[in-house]
């Protein structure tokens, strides 16, 4: 009999990258840079990768999408209950950080949840741009890329993850998230194999 982890449909190499959009979660200088509220040091391993990746996107004229946590300075964040106040409104760490600015022509989306969909207009920005396949790339991989992977999933997108363009809070965590989004929740590959499909 069959374990569980051998039941997949495909390998997911053959993925296709048609009506693709680019999302970069949360590379802001609280989660990436000395000084911030929560760094994650390894966060600034995928800038080299992503400014690759999103250069072939803008070539091909491939959208590019800021995913940015942000938060307002309200009476009760209920996210706050579990993780340091960070990436509040207006301040320096809510910002991306310097080597990843978006350009003219790029989108951004705030955040208040993990989630990049969550209350947030970005499905209705995807679809009026006819997204069909996100590469979801930033950090940390096992919050709020997992939860926007999912949420894209549940919706009906093909998701994408570049695993050098992703990190996580711990090497077993990347490890396991990957491998749960390879297995039920999309593909995972490098950023040369998708330059090279762009």
């Amino acid at each position: 009999m069959k374990g569980f982890a051998e039941h997949f449909v495909d390998d997911g190499k053959a993925f296709q990258l048609d009506n693709a959009a680019i999302l970069i979660v949360d590379m802001l200088n609280d989660f990436c840079k000395e000084g911030g509220a929560m760094v994650l040091k390894e966060g600034l391993e995928v800038v080299e990768p992503l400014q690759a990746l999103i250069a072939a996107a803008k070539e091909k004229g491939v959208p590019v999408i800021y995913v940015n946590d942000c938060h307002r300075q309200v009476k009760h964040d209920r996210e706050f209950e579990k993780r340091s106040p960070h990436c509040l409104e207006g301040t320096w760490g809510a910002q991306v950080i310097d080597e990843l600015q978006p350009k003219a022509g790029d989108y951004c989306v705030k955040k208040s949840r993990f989630s990049g969909f969550f209350q947030t207009d970005l499905d209705l920005l995807l679809r009026d741009l006819e997204v069909k396949t996100v590469v979801v790339t930033g950090v940390v991989t096992n919050i709020c890329v997992r939860s926007t992977c999912h949420d894209a999933f549940f919706l009906g997108y093909q998701v994408i993850v570049p695993e050098d363009c992703v990190r996580a809070t711990a090497l077993r965590e990347q490890e396991s998230t990957l491998w749960d989004i390879e297995t039920h929740f999309g593909t995972v590959t490098g950023s040369r194999e998708i330059i090279a499909k762009l």
